[in-house]
Protein backbone atom coordinates (compact mmCIF):
# COMPACT_ATOMS: atom_id res chain seq x y z
CA UNK A 1 0.00 0.00 0.00
CA UNK A 2 1.07 3.61 -0.95
CA UNK A 3 1.74 5.65 1.75
CA UNK A 4 1.00 10.02 1.43
CA UNK A 5 3.82 11.18 2.47
CA UNK A 6 2.48 12.81 5.72
CA UNK A 7 5.39 11.20 7.37
CA UNK A 8 7.39 14.71 7.46
CA UNK A 9 4.21 16.90 8.44
CA UNK A 10 4.71 18.98 11.54
CA UNK A 11 1.54 19.97 13.34
CA UNK A 12 1.66 23.01 15.12
CA UNK A 13 1.44 23.37 18.83
CA UNK A 14 1.05 26.62 19.93
CA UNK A 15 1.32 26.47 23.59
CA UNK A 16 1.63 28.54 26.27
CA UNK A 17 5.07 30.16 27.89
CA UNK A 18 4.48 28.36 30.87
CA UNK A 19 5.03 25.14 28.98
CA UNK A 20 8.18 26.33 27.23
CA UNK A 21 10.71 24.27 28.78
CA UNK A 22 12.96 20.99 27.45
CA UNK A 23 11.18 18.10 28.26
CA UNK A 24 7.89 19.57 27.20
CA UNK A 25 9.22 20.66 23.85
CA UNK A 26 11.01 17.10 23.31
CA UNK A 27 7.76 15.14 23.62
CA UNK A 28 5.96 17.64 21.51
CA UNK A 29 8.20 16.57 19.26
CA UNK A 30 7.99 13.00 19.63
CA UNK A 31 4.87 13.06 18.85
CA UNK A 32 5.22 14.81 15.57
CA UNK A 33 4.32 18.18 16.56
CA UNK A 34 5.94 21.23 16.41
CA UNK A 35 6.00 23.39 19.71
CA UNK A 36 5.12 27.02 18.88
CA UNK A 37 6.05 28.72 22.20
CA UNK A 38 8.24 31.80 22.91
CA UNK A 39 11.03 30.85 25.31
CA UNK A 40 11.85 32.79 28.25
CA UNK A 41 14.24 35.94 28.60
CA UNK A 42 16.18 34.60 30.49
CA UNK A 43 16.72 31.36 28.54
CA UNK A 44 20.59 30.72 27.38
CA UNK A 45 19.84 29.16 23.98
CA UNK A 46 16.63 30.49 22.74
CA UNK A 47 14.78 28.36 20.37
CA UNK A 48 12.99 29.96 17.05
CA UNK A 49 9.69 29.91 16.95
CA UNK A 50 6.85 31.20 14.15
CA UNK A 51 5.74 34.92 16.03
CA UNK A 52 2.88 35.09 13.74
CA UNK A 53 1.49 31.74 14.03
CA UNK A 54 1.57 32.63 17.92
CA UNK A 55 -0.38 35.62 17.93
CA UNK A 56 -3.47 33.74 16.79
CA UNK A 57 -2.70 32.20 20.38
CA UNK A 58 -5.60 34.70 21.53
CA UNK A 59 -8.05 33.35 19.06
CA UNK A 60 -7.79 29.97 20.31
CA UNK A 61 -8.52 31.00 23.81
CA UNK A 62 -11.84 33.71 23.10
CA UNK A 63 -13.15 30.42 21.33
CA UNK A 64 -12.87 28.43 24.13
CA UNK A 65 -14.17 30.75 26.37
CA UNK A 66 -17.10 31.05 24.04
CA UNK A 67 -17.56 27.75 24.11
CA UNK A 68 -17.78 27.54 27.98
CA UNK A 69 -20.45 30.29 28.11
CA UNK A 70 -22.95 27.34 27.54
CA UNK A 71 -23.50 25.76 30.64
CA UNK A 72 -24.02 22.11 29.44
CA UNK A 73 -19.97 22.37 28.26
CA UNK A 74 -18.86 23.89 31.36
CA UNK A 75 -20.09 21.20 33.73
CA UNK A 76 -20.11 18.90 31.63
CA UNK A 77 -23.69 17.15 31.88
CA UNK A 78 -23.29 14.53 29.37
CA UNK A 79 -22.37 11.07 30.12
CA UNK A 80 -20.74 9.48 27.05
CA UNK A 81 -18.21 11.40 25.40
CA UNK A 82 -20.37 11.16 21.85
CA UNK A 83 -23.12 13.38 22.65
CA UNK A 84 -20.18 15.72 24.78
CA UNK A 85 -18.68 16.28 20.90
CA UNK A 86 -21.83 16.27 19.29
CA UNK A 87 -23.12 19.55 22.02
CA UNK A 88 -19.69 20.87 21.17
CA UNK A 89 -20.24 20.52 17.69
CA UNK A 90 -24.23 22.78 18.24
CA UNK A 91 -22.10 25.40 20.42
CA UNK A 92 -19.61 25.71 17.48
CA UNK A 93 -22.58 26.13 14.85
CA UNK A 94 -24.18 28.56 17.43
CA UNK A 95 -21.17 30.69 17.54
CA UNK A 96 -20.91 30.88 13.94
CA UNK A 97 -24.66 31.73 13.42
CA UNK A 98 -24.18 34.82 16.06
Amino acid sequence: MKRLGLDNLQVPLIMDRAYEGNQTRWLAQAMGLEPVVPPLRTRRDPCEYDADLYKRRNEIERLFGRIKRFRRVFTRYDKTDLMFSAFITVTLIADMLR
